[in-house]
């Protein structure tokens, strides 16, 4: 049995958040390999992030793509602030 604890709901925004701000335009296929989730969580995670004001969703002839907005940057830096905070007292996020 592995000792890792599973993601959280906060670490799969993350990885997805940081996933588009590394990717820019990216789409949701390339979110779902990167951030390691089934195309029914991603779905529900991206739904979520983009009701929230952190990504954007938007069309090109191709599809959908998504893009990370100011708010999700700020999110993003917040949350890595906080990780390095509680790091710092031997404990993960």
């Amino acid at each position: 049995m592995s000792a890792e604890r599973p993601r959280s709901a906060l670490k799969i925004y993350l990885d997805i958040l940081v996933t588009v701000r590394d990717e820019g335009n990216t789409r949701p296929t390339r979110i779902l390999y990167r951030a390691n989730l089934s195309h029914d969580r991603l779905v529900k995670y991206l739904g979520e992030l983009s009701s929230k004001g952190l990504l954007e969703e938007k069309l090109d002839p191709d599809g959908k793509f998504y893009t990370l907005t100011q708010k999700g940057l700020d999110f993003i830096n917040q949350i890595k602030k906080a990780e390095a905070f509680v790091m710092g007292f031997g404990l993960g996020i």
